[in-house]
């Protein structure tokens, strides 16, 4: 993990304010979702991208009744129903 050599403080609110460069370089806009990850002492923002209920890929992930299934998982479920 490299340093983005960026420092902020944290509100009262608990809210911090990514610096335009970042979210410019990393193209995270208003109003996009983030998703809060925790690895150790280190808290990681990344931009979310939804994963599959079932194995967790990212890949060919289709929406599915307010849930994400992969193309893969869905096949499989197909295949039980016969």
């Amino acid at each position: 993990m490299k340093p983005a050599g960026v420092v902020r403080k944290v509100d009262q609110l608990g809210r911090i304010v990514l610096p335009k460069s970042l979210r410019k370089r990393y193209q995270m806009n208003e109003g996009d979702p983030v998703e809060i990850l925790v690895q150790g002492d280190h808290i990681i923002l990344e931009r979310y991208r939804p994963r599959c209920v079932f194995c967790g890929v990212l890949e060919d992930v289709r929406e599915f009744k307010e849930r994400y299934l992969c193309v893969k998982c869905m096949a499989e479920m197909a295949h039980l129903r016969r």
